[in-house]
């Protein structure tokens, strides 16, 4: 089975099996539409984003600037010391005259010491008149020796004086956004590369307390918790009922509601020394986690970004009462309790990702229907095909918790579609019929090839290779308890295969290599295609019969006409002909359903038989020898008329 692709995508299948490779690649166009941009984060509405890139005009305008202003000479004349002492006795004398004015008639005078006895100094005015735009200049003459105490004085007043005065005219500072940073110098050097990643001025000035943190939203939102994994646990932020939060203005309660329900991936760090330095997630997993976040956030199918912070101290209250909701609702709650001071100390340090709400996780998702299969399926590939366009990208963790869905329909329904809605959508190859959209999460064992700058030289420009030493992470050994639980453990031995010697049929473990997991083998995409795919068409559900469509309730019948000298037979006549014709409607009725079923029934027939042949294509030891990545797939799919260019572009 042979066949060509499409150039767009720019793989043939008529080539031998890639081999893995560290090649790099110009950035390229992203295919695919976006719904819309990322909204800001919601606790730094009041911050603008950071600039990435200074504008090129910008930068001439500053460099002329700075040209004129190396021109320019200034020349001091140095202050010599008597022009000193002149200016602090004219300053004294200044406050002795101000404090003379304003006493009290009353006052007792006493006779100055001898000491003070000097000849009176005439002190000019010194305010310059209204109509002139200079300065004058006053002349204070010194005394003869005999008045040097007086100097002295002066001096000392001159130094105590402003002092007071400042400290009486100081203002108490309103409280500040700022005043919940951590001030800790080591600490923030520490996580300094995770701040270097924020958008916002105030999450990458410094750490942050927790609480703090948190109280920026408390009155707006409502806290839940959604998910937990080895890697931390995920909320949700809900705006809450009109009566339960303060009133705000119009304009900002629109904002609120564009902004929309946001996700916190809230991960523990693991600490530079002492108790837990050797657990928990490094600072740079989550940077190269962030920075792949941020690459692939025009994606369609992939998370959308919004901020990054980092955060220290205990959960506060709206989390941790998340959590324990969670752990008395649900039945899969194995972290340890975040207050539980022997798992997490005070001081424990917290990377939290926010990110738009991508729906539902596919694992806690009951589907029935072949046409959610195909498109939840199809959905994912063509990601996956326009991130190694991309970037190079690999998943490497694709199982059914990284997968989210939710509704495009105006009600966010996501019930099996009806036989009258797939008859009435137009779809030449059958995908969206289930008006269900999905995103790829959890990029932390990810690796891609990230486009950091361009270069007039290298048309590739400076590229950074983000990836995770899977070796490390002990996910190889371990054996599943059931029947699905297996079959995900083996697909991570498939994975391994695959990157060490390129068939994953091969899985007998062989030394690590440092630095393979580095390397670019994208067959690992269909690996974990094929896991989704095998999953998808096993744990189906039963699909419930569709309900007959409700028939039109019957009209009361109108009350016999009083004139009963009409013939009984033109009545009679009009009666049989509505019948007749009420009668012709029902069957067109019940022809036009079957013939919509019977179509329907054939389309999912037809859209089974491609999944099928899908299984066949991913075979780990029989499948097709051409096909080497998702985008492969892909354009395989597109060449058979399975999709069309309009799904994929």
């Amino acid at each position: 089975m042979t066949t060509q692709s499409p150039s767009p995508l720019g793989h043939a299948t008529q080539t031998p099996p890639r081999k893995p490779s560290t090649r790099t690649v110009a950035q390229r166009k992203v295919y695919g539409k976006k719904r819309n941009n990322a909204p800001r984060a919601v606790f730094d509405q009041k911050s603008p984003a950071r600039a990435i890139e200074r504008p090129q005009k910008l930068d001439k305008a500053v460099e002329a600037i700075q040209a004129k202003l190396a021109k320019v000479s200034i020349t001091e004349k140095p202050i010599s010391v008597q022009e000193t002492s002149t200016l602090r006795l004219t300053e004294s004398l200044e406050r002795q005259t101000a404090s003379s004015e304003t006493r009290d008639h009353d006052e007792s005078t006493s006779p100055p010491s001898p000491e003070h006895a000097h000849p009176p100094i005439k002190r000019p005015s010194l305010e310059a008149p209204e109509n002139k735009n200079y300065e004058t200049m006053v002349e204070v003459r010194i005394a003869p020796k005999a008045a040097q105490p007086e100097i002295t004085i002066a001096k000392k007043k001159t130094e105590t004086i402003p002092l007071k005065e400042s400290a009486a005219r100081k203002k108490t500072p309103t409280a500040r956004r700022s005043s919940g940073f951590v001030h800790d110098t080591k600490a923030n050097a520490y996580v300094r590369p995770i701040l270097n990643e924020a958008l916002s001025p105030l999450s990458s000035q410094s750490i942050q307390i927790f609480s703090t943190w948190a109280s920026r939203s408390v009155t707006m939102f409502h806290v839940a918790k959604l998910a937990e994994g080895s890697y931390g646990e995920v909320y949700k932020l809900h705006l809450r009922e009109e009566g339960s939060r303060p009133a705000v203005s119009k304009s900002k309660l629109a904002k609120l509601r564009a902004y929309g329900d946001g996700v916190f991936k809230v991960v523990p760090l693991r600490a530079q020394s002492g108790p837990g330095s050797k657990k928990f997630t490094t600072i740079a997993e989550i940077v190269s986690e962030v920075k792949m976040l941020k690459y692939l956030d025009p994606i369609p199918g992939f998370a959308r970004f919004r901020e990054i912070h980092v955060v220290q101290g205990r959960f506060p209250e709206t989390f941790q009462n998340a959590w324990d909701h969670y752990k008395k609702t649900k039945n899969d709650c194995m972290n340890p309790n975040p207050a539980n001071k022997k798992a997490y100390p005070d001081t424990q340090l917290w990377a939290i990702i926010e990110m738009d709400d991508a729906g539902c996780e596919l694992e806690k998702f009951s589907w029935s229907s072949t046409f959610q299969i195909y498109d939840i399926f199809w959905g994912v590939a063509m990601a996956l095909a326009r991130a190694e366009e991309y970037a190079l990208f690999e998943h490497r963790d694709l199982h059914l918790g990284n997968v989210c869905i939710r509704s495009t329909r105006p009600d966010g329904s996501m019930e099996t579609p009806t036989d009258m809605e797939i008859a009435r959508q137009q779809s030449p190859s059958g995908f969206g019929m289930s008006a269900l959209e999905t995103t790829i999460i959890d990029y932390s064992l990810s690796r891609a090839d990230l486009r950091l700058a361009d270069l007039p030289d290298d048309p590739e420009g400076i590229i950074e290779n983000a990836s995770s030493d899977l070796d490390k992470k002990q996910i190889f050994d371990a054996i599943g308890q059931d029947e699905d639980e297996i079959l995900l453990r083996d697909t991570y031995r498939y994975m391994r295969a695959t990157v060490y010697t390129g068939n994953p049929s091969e899985t007998e473990k062989t030394p690590n290599i440092p630095g393979i997991w580095a390397e670019y083998a994208p067959r690992t995409n269909l690996v974990w295609l094929l896991f989704i795919l095998k999953n998808l068409l096993k744990n189906r559900k039963p699909e419930a019969p569709q309900l007959p469509a409700p028939q039109p309730q019957r009209k009361a019948l109108a009350p016999c006409s009083p004139n009963r000298a009409i013939e009984g037979q033109t009545i009679t006549g009009k009666t049989n002909k509505h019948k007749d014709q009420s009668v012709t409607g029902t069957v067109i009725k019940e022809r036009h359903t079957k013939d919509i079923q019977a179509r329907v029934a054939q389309l999912k027939q037809t859209l089974e038989d491609r999944l099928n042949s899908v299984l066949d294509l991913l075979d780990l030891e029989h499948g097709h020898e051409d096909m080497c990545c998702a985008a492969d797939l892909v354009a395989y799919a597109m060449d058979s008329q399975w999709l069309a260019e309009q799904d994929f572009f």
